[in-house]
């Protein structure tokens, strides 16, 4: 079990998602679409645990196992096709008379990745009636109310985690929670102070711990700190999709396009990413920027078409800054709202709102309620004020 807990994962799938990333379709044959991973470890890894499970059809632990691979493999490749694999593996263990705690966890996981976050906490609430002492699944029932706003009741599912898991995990997920809670200084050196006196941490965890100290530090105007910590949970060799949307979008609002472009050229399956890739070659005025607006409309056009709702943030974000559609992009973006909570989600609702010339009242009042500190939402907020919407 504690091999699950130290995927670091609380951020990865609530805030970045890209369960339904679509094909393009070129326009000549000698188009470079993508450049595909090599099939390394990773798919060796995954042969042998399907060997197992093959060889144990009945075995609950191999099954598992599969799972839990297929979906760090998702969350780290931003490859929506490992979660369906994932699904189909899990699958026969929920038709069971009675599935396990961790099965139902894992089909919560599903669920949050696809940002139906009812159906996730449902499972969830099973899964602890089932085993209350289940640290993961307090884990992302944290992640899911944390993503909505529900801040007091995330923390409170942060709280078994200072016994149940290990030290570090429990800490981010307490402090992620209070930084946008109106603690954020307090926050921030709690956190700090735990990274720094964690015995030989996990990799993973130190990567998302690192990643949760650099967002703080950006939300409270601290550069310097941000930049040092995002280099950091960059420097450890695990791949995140999340740690490269979220450094993108710092890169951007300092006008490092190049560095932008150097760092996700060869990640274009997720949509965040290449919306972020595209924002930079736009910005350095890249032939490529028109192939990647090409494929990102199809994309959100075919989200559109399934009911995916998970893509709503991006694509108000798309709809804004690249096709400059304003009127748009706020409706999108408080249909994101009603979804989820976050300062990326309350950065996107404000900018389409000054651009449309709106007063976004619930994020407003969200806004005072919360007492969340955002330096980059204060000048936007500012904005607000002096426009008289």
């Amino acid at each position: 079990m504690k091999h699950w807990l130290r995927l670091g994962l609380l951020m990865s799938v609530a805030m970045f998602s890209d369960a339904g990333a679509q094909a393009y379709l070129p326009k000549t044959d000698d188009e470079i679409v993508e450049v595909l991973p090599a099939r390394g470890d990773s798919w060796l890894e995954i042969r042998d645990l399907r060997k197992q499970v093959a060889a144990q059809p009945n075995d609950l632990e191999p099954a598992l196992a599969l799972v839990r691979r297929y979906i760090e493999l998702g969350r780290a490749e931003s490859d929506p096709r490992y979660f369906g694999y994932a699904e189909a593996a899990l699958t026969p263990w929920l038709a069971v008379a009675q599935p396990s705690a961790e099965v139902l966890t894992l089909r919560a996981t599903l669920f949050q990745n696809r940002h139906e976050f009812p159906a996730a906490l449902d499972y969830l609430h099973r899964a602890l009636a089932r085993q209350p002492r289940l640290a993961q699944a307090w884990l992302t029932r944290a992640a899911i109310l944390e993503v909505q706003g529900q801040h007091a009741e995330a923390l409170n599912s942060c709280i078994p985690l200072l016994k149940l898991a290990e030290p570090l995990i429990g800490q981010v997920c307490l402090n992620s929670i209070l930084s946008v809670s109106g603690q954020l200084d307090a926050a921030y050196r709690q956190l700090a102070r735990a990274v720094s006196t964690a015995h030989s941490p996990v990799p993973a965890d130190q990567q998302w711990a690192l990643t949760t100290l650099a967002e703080m530090a950006e939300r409270m105007g601290n550069t310097d700190a941000a930049d040092r910590y995002y280099r950091q949970a960059l420097h450890i060799p695990r791949r995140n999709g999340y740690l490269l949307a979220t450094y993108a979008d710092y890169l951007l609002d300092r006008n490092r396009f190049q560095e932008v472009v150097e760092l996700l050229a060869n990640d274009t399956r997720a949509d965040g990413l290449l919306l972020r890739l595209t924002l930079a070659e736009i910005a350095l005025r890249l032939p490529t920027a028109a192939v990647h607006i090409d494929a990102l409309t199809a994309r959100f056009a075919a989200s559109r078409m399934r009911g995916d709702s998970s893509h709503q943030g991006d694509e108000a974000r798309f709809l804004l800054h690249v096709l400059d559609q304003p009127e748009s992009a706020l409706a999108l973006a408080q249909k994101n709202w009603d979804v989820q909570r976050e300062p990326r989600d309350a950065r996107i609702f404000l900018e389409a709102a000054l651009a449309a010339g709106k007063n976004p009242q619930p994020l407003l009042a969200f806004l005072t309620e919360s007492k969340l500190q955002d330096a980059r939402l204060e000048t936007l907020l500012a904005q607000i004020g002096g426009s008289g919407i």
